[in-house]
């Protein structure tokens, strides 16, 4: 016999099924499966999957958000005299919205640091296991880092604003 090529393959899948649904009279009896059927459903799988976990890290993002800026509101209520005092003293509004938001990103560097080292572990150890090949990509790490910082930006403006806005007379009063 000579050399099969895949348009060879399918072509015999497709008389095998055939072959068989006459012979049966229906196709829920068998199935004929070729390379190429595998691969697809193979991609199907992981572009679903790939949908799923994206969705659980964007979920994942907006509450950790939300629990730094529940973290940063505490921080600016605790240190509400030492504003107060920094502004009395002739701090912009700008250098104390810098300060916060500097906090909040940071704060959120460091779980993300903390994150991808979890997350690159559990990758190395999974595919060795599983005895696949595995690869970090730069991109992604540098993803990673983008998206920690726009989240601490985000979720530590009100915080930064709110400790901006105070006045420094009510500051000082704060108890």
């Amino acid at each position: 016999m000579g050399t099969v090529t895949g348009a060879d393959v399918l072509e015999v899948a497709g008389r095998v099924e055939k072959f068989f649904t006459r012979l049966t009279g229906n196709t829920d009896s068998f199935r004929v499966l070729s390379p190429s059927t595998i691969a697809e459903m193979f991609t199907n799988v992981t572009r679903t999957l790939n949908l799923f976990l994206t969705g659980v890290a964007a979920i994942s993002l907006v509450v950790g958000g939300i629990g730094i800026m529940n973290i940063m509101l505490v921080s600016v209520a605790e240190r509400t005299r030492e504003i107060g005092i920094r502004k009395a003293l002739g701090a912009a509004p700008r250098a104390i919205r810098g300060q916060f938001l500097t906090e909040a990103v940071t704060l959120t560097l460091v779980g993300g640091l903390a994150g991808m080292a979890l997350g690159t572990a559990l990758s190395f150890l999974a595919t060795a296991l599983l005895k696949w090949s595995f690869a970090p990509q730069a991109a992604s790490y540098a993803l990673a880092v983008a998206c920690s910082s726009a989240v601490g930006i985000f979720f530590g403006l009100y915080p930064a604003a709110r400790a901006a806005r105070l006045q420094p007379v009510e500051a000082l009063s704060f108890e």
